[in-house]
């Protein structure tokens, strides 16, 4: 997780939403501080300003502390086109929701997620990516 690393966190930050960004489908899980666990909660397949709405909708549905957002790289950790991507995605929901937005490295989520037969790929991946956010908290 290196570059991506979260910051030792306020106490205040107990319940988190996350998302593995794509362009056709958004992963969605939640999760909190204290059990460490995340729990898929299905893709959101909308694009552009729809897809801010759904997203809405789930903020309003959990009321979550911050967000979290998986960030993909290269296996060398190099950027490319997905990361920007992603990186856009986590300051448009820092903008339209005024919610913290933790980044985490998201490398090989999806490879793990098939890997244990998810039905919801990406959403397994969300979940993924928030249980290795929840795990690098101290």
């Amino acid at each position: 997780m290196s570059a991506l690393a979260p910051p030792a966190l306020a106490a205040s930050y107990q319940t988190f939403l996350a998302f593995d960004f794509g362009l056709k489908r958004t992963g969605v899980a939640t999760g909190n501080r204290l059990t460490r666990t995340a729990t898929p909660q299905g893709s959101i397949t909308a694009e552009g300003d729809a897809r801010f709405a759904a997203i809405a909708l789930k903020i309003s549905e959990w009321q979550p502390d911050a967000l979290v957002v998986g960030i993909p790289f290269h296996p060398d950790g190099a950027s490319h086109e997905n990361t920007a991507r992603a990186l856009k995605f986590a300051r448009q929901l820092r903008g339209r929701f005024g919610l913290q937005v933790f980044e985490v490295d998201e490398r090989y989520s999806t490879t793990e997620a098939l890997s244990r037969g998810a039905a919801d790929a990406d959403a397994a991946s969300a979940c993924i990516i928030l249980e290795q956010f929840l795990r690098s908290l101290s």
